[in-house]
């Protein structure tokens, strides 16, 4: 079992609340502008574009319908029975429950509901939580893919750790696994892999899955893996690390209910693993949000038991969404790098001028009504060149707007 310490991530946590040590974690994380103002991300400036220009917001990552009736159903009838107060800290006793069962059915693992399970707001506060939770000091490393979700970069900072870069890169995003090997080390705290992967839609083979558990054990790190696409895998069936052998005990894996039922809104994620690393966990969380959204837990209890049609329909709808975007960026003039899965298509626009994806994503809305984002905002400053032209189309949206949005583009380009 990899070493475990949670004081010092603690005592960051709490740091950074005082305004000089938040200003000083924040300036490192991004987070600040040099004028120290709060620096605004891409998301919220392509956000604003679309609202601006009018144009089809394919920039964030949210879906515009709603989940399925049994799950709204079951949060209205929740706050119509008056479960609108706190939650128990760990999560409500039901949700604990069929999260446990939702792993033992569909991935054979066995999980204490009452010992190794916490709900989060969301998959952010669980990753947030856990590296604040398990970070021993400044020496230590956490090594991720890049490009990686943006939150992640902020997360290692507030907590103290180094981060460490493995590129993906195009066309098929997966690493190399003698770099891996090299950038793994004794200072490694946390391997942190997310898969299916955001932003480039990769699934990872098994042979890195491998080589990540078996470099954790040599390192004598623990692995964090969040797993918020596992039901919107297309190109085969998702296979939590926590499966491999010797993986589950050095373990976090992190999941949502946002993604798979919709409801990003509704913030509702969690973390399972060892009962010691899972009170390390919740002893940073009581102090972030305490706990959350006390009606909509019982309604993703009931989605967790929904019937395989829901979690394989899913994943069906979503890749021939995928399909109909990616053939609309082709027809474009667009070099399409089709996904494995999760929300997103990645697409070279190099050659319409855009080898300057920032650049290019920021005049896209005024030429062509449509909004994206650089890949270029998930890796750092330094590796950028090697991401300049490629660009994230969200394709989680209505079938008529993602063919709205490949007949501006077409007509644009």
């Amino acid at each position: 079992m990899a070493k475990m310490s949670f004081t010092y991530g603690l005592s960051l946590f709490f740091m950074s609340v005082i305004p000089g040590a938040w200003r000083r974690t924040a300036a490192g994380a991004g987070l600040l502008a040099p004028d120290g103002s709060v620096a605004p991300t891409i998301f919220a400036e392509m956000s604003a574009a679309a609202a601006r220009t009018g144009a089809i917001n394919l920039g964030q990552g949210f879906p515009d319908e709603d989940g399925p009736a049994e799950v709204l159903d079951a949060a209205r009838e929740a706050i119509s029975r008056g479960v609108n107060q706190y939650p128990p800290g760990r999560g409500n006793p039901d949700l604990l429950a069929a999260i446990s069962e939702h792993q033992r059915r569909f991935y054979g693992l066995e999980v204490d509901p009452s010992r190794e399970v916490i709900v989060t707001a969301g998959a952010t506060e669980a990753l947030t939580a856990s590296l604040l939770a398990l970070i021993d000091g400044p020496d230590d490393e956490v090594v991720v893919f890049e490009p990686y979700y943006d939150s992640y970069a902020a997360a290692v900072a507030l907590a103290g750790a180094r981060l460490r870069t493995v590129p993906v890169t195009a066309p098929d995003f997966q690493p190399d696994l003698d770099l891996l090997a090299a950038t793994v080390s004794d200072r490694t705290r946390i391997i942190l892999i997310n898969d299916p992967h955001n932003p480039t839609g990769a699934v990872f083979d098994r042979e890195v899955l491998a080589e990540v558990v078996r470099l954790a054990e040599v390192h004598d790190a623990i692995i964090v893996t969040d797993e918020v696409y596992e039901h919107l895998a297309f190109a085969r069936p998702h296979t939590p690390i926590a499966t491999l052998p010797g993986a589950a005990e050095r373990t976090l894996t992190i999941s949502s209910a946002g993604k798979t039922f919709s409801a990003t809104g509704w913030k509702i994620g969690w973390v399972h693993g060892p009962a010691e690393l899972i009170t390390a966990v919740l002893t940073v969380k009581q102090y972030l949000t305490y706990v959350n959204g006390s009606p909509f837990q019982p309604a993703i209890a009931v989605g967790l038991r929904l019937g395989d049609d829901f979690f394989t329909g899913a994943a069906t709808t979503l890749a021939h969404k995928h399909e109909i975007l990616g053939a609309g960026l082709r027809a474009a003039g667009f070099t399409v790098f089709p996904p494995q899965g999760g929300y997103f298509t990645v697409a070279d626009a190099s050659a319409l001028g855009g080898a300057d994806a920032a650049d290019f994503c920021r005049a896209l809305p005024g030429r062509a009504g449509v909004v994206a984002i650089p890949l270029t905002a998930f890796v750092a400053e330094a590796h950028r060149d090697d991401y300049a032209g490629l660009v994230r189309f969200a394709a989680c949206k209505r079938v008529e707007i993602l063919e709205e949005a490949a007949k501006r583009l077409v007509s644009s380009f």
